[in-house]
């Protein structure tokens, strides 16, 4: 008995006959049990939509150029006041559909990233998952956050509020 695993969250997987007559123009979007799977696997408070505009190119022996506009609208956590706010998120990329064992060893950070594929399709919801991932700021801030000039043993207050470190601060024996 072989065990699969699941689909992954946003599943939109395009066969590859379609993509035999040349450059292939596909759209997808996102549904909202989708998004709200996306959004647990990204820890993001919300996912609101995400469409994504593949142009596909074929190229030799199974590989396909695939030409992205990645657009979403999703809810952040601020990095500094840890308050949740709305973000857009609006991305072009390139990424290289490869047969799977078929991917290059290059090292080279300007390369087209590969995506290896097993079968008869080519799976455009992880992709755009993926990239979506990508495009993630590591550490977004609410446009009005401000963290105030402070050395390493002043009190942090952000927005007029004062930090939770201090109360760590307190306990060090400083004001």
């Amino acid at each position: 008995m072989t065990l699969h695993p699941p689909p992954p969250e946003w599943h939109r997987p395009l066969p590859l006959l379609r993509l035999s007559a040349g450059v292939h123009t596909e759209t997808i979007t996102s549904e909202r049990a989708e998004c709200a799977a996306l959004a647990t696997r990204m820890g993001l408070p919300a996912i609101k939509s995400v469409r994504c505009v593949f142009t596909l190119h074929p190229r030799r022996d199974g590989v396909f150029l695939a030409e992205g506009h990645l657009q979403a609208r999703i809810t952040q956590t601020c990095v500094v006041t840890l308050d949740p706010f709305a973000a857009a998120i609006d991305e072009r990329f390139r990424v290289l559909f490869v047969p799977a064992g078929q991917e290059s060893e290059t090292d080279d950070p300007e390369s087209d990233d590969e995506i290896p594929y097993e079968g008869t399709a080519i799976d455009l919801g992880e992709a755009a998952a993926e990239q979506l991932a990508l495009a993630l700021d590591p550490y977004p801030r609410k446009p009005d956050a401000v963290i105030a000039e402070s050395g390493p043993d002043e009190v942090l207050e952000v927005e007029g509020k004062v930090s939770p470190f201090a109360a760590l601060a307190r306990l060090r024996g400083k004001p």
